[in-house]
């Protein structure tokens, strides 16, 4: 009979935790072996990063070069996805999906079975990979502009398989995270700083957007405001080129931008600014409870006993009832806009519009369907602005305001009150007209969406979706350098301890005066009890011997090792203490820290940051 406490041979033909830990080792130094011989075999890539880090013109040549990656990444991607809606919907090439008057409703069953493909590759992939993919914005706000290739093509591919499906998503999502993945791929292999990545990383979305629209300034105003988070001297520069560049090749590779030129009536009138300004009011509210529409279905869409894969099959069920009725209802609706942006239509086929629209992005986004709501928000906005511009005519009984300058401002207005960035959306208008008095009223209107948005609810999309996912982010401001200040990191690990039930007379015996300035107390089970300062100690009467825990300070307070300094700061202030204990997942006491230390890191990464940020760094 075979002993129980034996030790059973091990088996070779299985791995045990002692081969996986060689392989593991092996593998890490064989691609440390295997990038150490790329620097040694390429002289010029170590030379292009030395120059990169030390001169701002050639950042300015990186920049270039990533703009002209994300146009051409942004151009193919469109020509994947609307060769595909070409393919599965039977319409003309030259024309637009939502632009259609009638789609075989056979032809609609591409969308259901589209969601189904997209189901069971996301389930496919997210068993490999099962953390969530980041996208620019949080790529510049959290991880000092660092994004995945593979998880970049991800989500590039999930976004053309639903907008190449009929998905009511677009695909600016898609050209942004291609262009900021490629210049941040760029950033990472010369080394760059963390500010001048993050610029980078705002050049190659930005270069993307303006190749989509050919509009550079509409580009690089949305690498400033939503992918970056600031306007500065350091990165103008190196934003505008790769805008340029990235226009220059769309138009090389011969695409078409979305939006078309228009003429409009010019606004003269002070009381037309008033109104637009009711426009960027009503088109904040909109916007702001179509954000959170979308965020409670995605909750009621999730609850939902359905496996996961086949949630986008059954949305686009819905989507494709509502495509009956019109295809407006489809895609991103470039085609849509650019029907009905002239188009004579009743205030009721508006509303019915705006309100089918509204619908079908929230189905799309809430079942699975990967994409934004950019386009989208241009289109709901245009449609807006045009009922707007019709209930205020009807009510003074008189063509008070035109239209399609109403249309435009609202596209502008529900544009920012979504997405973000009053000049982006301005520039889009005035790229799309040329003309200077609809700019100043769509930026009238837009900075009132803005200031409403952010009153009221403090987010734009983007932030949204990371909100609901734990994230306290409002914008790409860099706020990494503080997660990397953690209480682990700052804490002092030589720390004085002594039993809580220690006397007066010992604890003096041990630690003479002037040997340190505080003591921290553990109870009989090694636990954190409290901190002792020498000061106090040494105050009591010289005969009195009483336990240390009748002096403890703090002794329900303490910090774990992962705590951020934000955390660690609000710590201080509620307690009003000058030290706290970081204590591990036992209670056991690892290290200590001081307020003072905490404020002085602060200050000094804020500094760093500012310089940075300014392009005052070296």
């Amino acid at each position: 009979m075979k002993d129980p406490l034996e030790t059973p041979t091990p088996d070779p033909s299985k791995p045990t935790i002692h081969s996986w830990r060689r392989v593991l080792r092996t593998s890490l130094l064989e691609k440390a072996a295997f990038r150490n011989a790329g620097r040694t075999a390429l002289p010029w890539l170590a030379w292009l990063r030395r120059r990169t880090r030390s001169s701002e013109l050639w950042l300015i040549a990186v920049a270039t070069v990533a703009g002209l990656a994300a146009g051409a990444l942004a151009v193919t991607q469109a020509k994947i996805a609307h060769g595909t809606q070409v393919a599965l919907f039977g319409f003309d090439p030259d024309e637009r999906l939502s632009a259609q008057t009638f789609v075989a409703p056979l032809r609609l069953l591409a969308i259901p079975i589209g969601g189904l493909v997209l189901g069971l590759f996301t389930a496919a992939i997210l068993r490999f990979r099962p953390n969530h993919a980041v996208d620019p914005v949080e790529a510049n706000a959290l991880h000092g502009g660092r994004l995945s290739l593979r998880d970049s093509a991800f989500i590039c591919g999930q976004t053309l398989i639903s907008n190449g499906c009929g998905a009511s998503v677009g695909l600016e999502a898609a050209y942004a995270q291609a262009g900021g993945a490629a210049a941040s791929w760029m950033g990472r292999a010369l080394n760059l700083r963390r500010g001048d990545l993050r610029t980078l990383v705002g050049a190659g979305a930005g270069a993307a957007i303006a190749a989509a629209f050919g509009a550079p300034l509409t580009g690089a105003f949305y690498a400033f405001e939503i992918v970056i988070g600031a306007y500065t001297v350091a990165n103008i520069a190196p934003v505008a080129a790769a805008a340029l560049a990235g226009v220059l090749v769309a138009k090389a590779l011969g695409s078409t931008p979305y939006l078309i030129k228009t003429s409009v009536v010019a606004i003269s009138s002070w009381s037309d600014y008033l109104l637009y300004g009711l426009l960027g009011l009503v088109a904040a509210l909109f916007g702001v409870a179509l954000m959170r529409t979308v965020a409670v279905a995605d909750r009621w869409a999730a609850k939902a006993p359905l496996p996961r894969w086949s949630r986008p099959a059954i949305g686009g069920i819905g989507l494709a009832c509502l495509a009956l009725s019109t295809p407006q209802t489809l895609s991103g609706g470039h085609g849509a806009l650019h029907l009905d942006l002239n188009a004579d239509l009743s205030l009721k086929v508006l509303l019915i519009l705006l309100l089918m629209k509204s619908a079908a992005s929230i189905i799309s986004l809430s079942f699975g369907f990967r994409g934004g709501l950019f386009f989208a928000a241009l289109f709901l906005g245009a449609l807006m602005g045009q009922a707007f511009a019709d209930v205020v005519n009807l009510i003074a009984e008189a063509e008070r305001l035109d239209p399609v300058a109403a249309s435009l401002v609202g596209m502008g207005a529900l544009g920012v009150a979504i997405v973000g960035g009053p000049f982006t959306m301005s520039f889009l208008v005035l790229e799309a007209t040329g003309d200077f008095t609809i700019t100043a009223a769509t930026l009238a209107a837009s900075l009132i969406a803005s200031a409403t948005v952010r009153e009221t609810f403090g987010y734009s999309f983007s932030t949204w979706r990371l909100h609901l996912r734990g994230e306290t982010i409002r914008s790409a401001h860099d706020v990494s350098w503080m997660r990397n200040l953690t209480a682990g990191k700052m804490m002092r690990r030589d720390v004085k301890t002594a039993p809580a039930q220690t006397g007066l007379v010992e604890f003096r015996r041990r630690f003479p005066l002037g040997s340190t300035k505080r003591v921290v107390l553990t109870d009989e089970t090694g636990r954190y009890a409290g901190i002792v300062a020498t000061a106090s100690a040494y105050a009591q009467p010289p005969e009195r011997d009483v336990p240390l825990s009748t002096l403890a300070v703090n002794p329900e307070v303490s910090l774990t090792p992962e705590l951020s300094i934000k955390a660690i700061m609000t710590a201080f202030d509620e307690t009003g203490a000058d030290e706290l204990a970081v204590v591990d997942d036992g209670g056991e006491v690892i290290g200590l820290i001081t307020e003072a230390h905490v404020t002085r890191r602060y200050a000094e990464e804020l500094e760093k940051a500012r310089r940075e940020l300014t392009g005052e760094v070296a």
